[in-house]
C-alpha cells in the first residue's frame, strides 16, 4: 500500500485523485481540523486516517504493509509567531517519516522546496547543485525546508531509497483563494503595484505526476530534482492574470524602500487590529527576490514535458470567475 502524508493539502488531494485514478490502493494522513475535499470522500481505494508527523509513534502504527510513502505533509508560513512550530513540524515530521520509510524498507518522495537550494553566484539560474550558504539570510521557511531536506539525505547515507522534488510555486485548478491563489483575489480588487522580483512556477497536475513517474523508475535513486515550468517576473505573471479576469494591471514598482515600509506598516496596522500582518518583512523580501530556477536535469532524465503556465493561469481564471 501507498502512503501520503499531507492528503488533504493542494498538492496531497491532488496526487490522491492520479494515484486512485490508476487503481492504487492510498492510506493518507491529514490533520484532525483538516477537510477532506469532497472528490475524495467517497473512494474505496482510500483510507483517512488522522496522524500528527510529529508524533512518531501514531505514524508508526501506520507503517505495517506499506511500501512507498510521498511525504507531502509541511508547514508553510512567514510570520514569526509560527516559526518554532514550522520547524519543529517540518524537521521532526520529516525525521520520524524517514526513519520509519529505512526500519520498513519503504521508498520515500520527499517534497521539498526551491527554498531549500543555495543561490547562483554568477546569476545563471540555480540548478540542484547550487550550495546552500549558512551565511546568507534565509527566512525560517526556507530553513524548515532545508533542515527537513538534510533529513533525507541523511537517511539516504544509511541506505534510504528516497528521491527529493524541489517544486517552485505551486498554481492550478483547487488551489481556491489560499495560497498562489491569492494573486487572483488581489488582481481582482485592483491591484495597482507589483513587487520588483521574479518568480518560478509549475502546475500542480505536473508536480503530482512526476512524483509517481519518479517513484516508479526504481533505477532514480539518492537524487533530487527542480520542478520549475517557467520563470515569470512578477510583473509579466500580475499582467497575465490582469488581462484573463478582464483588470487592469499593476503599474507601480514596488522599490525596495516601498517594501521595507509597507511590511513595517502592515505590522503595526495588525497589532492595533490583533491581526495577523498581511506582508511580513520575510514575505516582502521573498517578492523581490530574483532568482530563476532550471529544470534541465528533470528533462534530460525523464524527457517530462510541463504544461505551459498560460494553460495554468486560463484554467484558474476561470475557476477563479465561476
Amino acid at each position: 500500500m501507498v502512503l501520503v502524508t499531507g492528503g488533504t493539502g493542494f498538492l496531497g488531494s491532488s496526487l490522491i485523485s492520479y494515484l486512485i485514478n490508476d487503481g492504487v490502493a492510498v492510506l493518507a494522513t491529514k490533520r484532525s481540523q483538516s477537510t477532506i475535499p469532497e472528490s475524495l470522500r467517497s473512494s474505496s481505494l482510500i483510507q483517512w486516517v488522522d496522524a500528527d508527523i510529529t508524533d512518531y509513534f501514531a505514524l508508526a502504527d501506520l507503517f505495517s504493509g506499506i511500501s512507498k510513502v510521498y511525504h507531502c505533509a509541511a508547514m508553510i508560513s512567514y510570520q514569526k509567531e509560527d516559526w518554532s512550530n514550522m520547524l519543529h513540524t517540518n524537521i521532526e515530521g520529516t525525521r520520524h517519516i524517514v526513519n520509519l520509510c529505512l526500519e520498513h524498507q519503504a521508498r520515500l518522495v520527499h517534497v521539498s522546496s526551491i527554498a531549500a537550494l543555495g543561490v547562483s553566484k554568477s546569476g545563471e539560474p540555480i540548478t540542484e547543485n547550487s550550495k546552500w550558504d549558512d551565511g546568507e539570510e534565509h527566512s525560517k521557511y526556507a530553513l524548515s525546508k532545508y533542515e527537513s531536506e538534510m533529513e533525507v539525505w541523511r537517511g539516504i547515507v544509511e541506505g534510504l531509497d528516497a528521491v527529493i522534488v524541489n517544486p517552485s510555486v505551486i498554481m492550478g485548478n483547487g488551489v481556491g483563494n489560499k495560497g498562489s491563489g491569492v494573486i487572483f483575489s488581489l488582481v481582482q480588487k485592483g491591484l495597482k503595484i507589483y513587487p520588483p522580483g521574479s518568480v518560478g512556477i509549475v502546475d500542480v497536475a505536473d508536480v503530482a505526476k512526476i512524483m509517481i513517474q519518479l517513484m516508479e523508475t526504481p533505477s532514480i535513486s539518492g537524487e533530487r530534482f527542480i520542478l520549475n515550468s517557467e520563470n515569470l517576473t512578477n510583473k509579466s505573471l500580475l499582467e497575465r492574470i490582469s488581462i484573463l479576469l478582464d483588470k487592469p494591471a499593476p503599474t507601480i514598482e514596488a522599490k525596495p524602500f516601498m517594501l521595507s515600509i509597507a511590511w513595517r506598516i502592515a505590522k503595526a496596522a495588525a497589532w492595533f487590529k490583533s491581526k495577523r500582518p498581511a506582508l511580513t518583512r520575510e514575505s516582502a523580501k521573498a517578492s523581490a527576490s530574483n532568482w530563476t530556477y532550471s529544470n534541465q536535469k528533470l528533462i534530460d532524465r525523464t524527457g517530462y514535458l510541463f504544461k505551459p503556465i498560460d494553460d495554468t493561469l486560463k484554467e484558474m481564471s476561470k475557476a477563479f470567475k465561476d
